[in-house]
């Protein structure tokens, strides 16, 4: 029997994609660790066209800085896993897609520990409408394995968009 999904319900990807739809707001988001799978979670919900622009796999760091428009010098002061560049990388994304709202994931979903930064060490920004950003670690268990921190990842980045949209 295969892992289970932590994302198969798509309880909090219905409910983004209902109030953006309400406010006629859009979204994009940038990922690193997640690969693309918040994008492709928030896509698998019925009417999500009315409102995901888009998203930018910046799995390499170089892309962080050509992609989502993290500073270079960012990423030599402090990394690709780190505060400032989820940060820089919501705010690069929203720019980027034209999008209302960003959501950027940057972190180590293993096997091993990445300059210094232990496996499901996770950073999570939401660049909002007003352009306030939230950054939030995501401390996510090493032992769920790359699957398990990833869908993890974007299980709680969706939990974190729904918490900053009912502000």
């Amino acid at each position: 029997m295969g892992a289970v999904d932590p994302l198969a319900d798509g309880t909090a990807a219905v409910d983004v994609i209902g109030v953006l739809t309400a406010r006629g707001q859009t979204l994009a988001a940038a990922e690193s660790l997640t690969a693309g799978l918040f994008c492709a979670t928030v896509a698998g919900v019925p009417g999500a066209s009315a409102v995901l622009r888009g998203g930018l796999i910046t799995y390499a760091t170089d892309l962080k800085a050509t992609l989502a428009d993290v500073p270079a010098d960012t990423l030599d002061a402090v990394g690709p896993v780190a505060p400032d560049t989820a940060r820089a990388m919501a705010i690069g994304t929203k720019k980027r897609c034209g999008a209302d709202w960003a959501v950027a994931l940057t972190g180590v979903a293993g096997p091993a520990p990445q300059n210094g930064h232990p496996v499901g060490e996770v950073w999570c920004a939401i660049a909002r409408p007003d352009h306030g950003v939230v950054v939030k670690q995501l401390d996510i268990d090493a032992d769920a394995g790359r699957w398990g921190i990833r869908t993890a990842a974007v299980a709680r980045a969706l939990d974190l968009l729904t918490t900053e949209l009912d502000r």
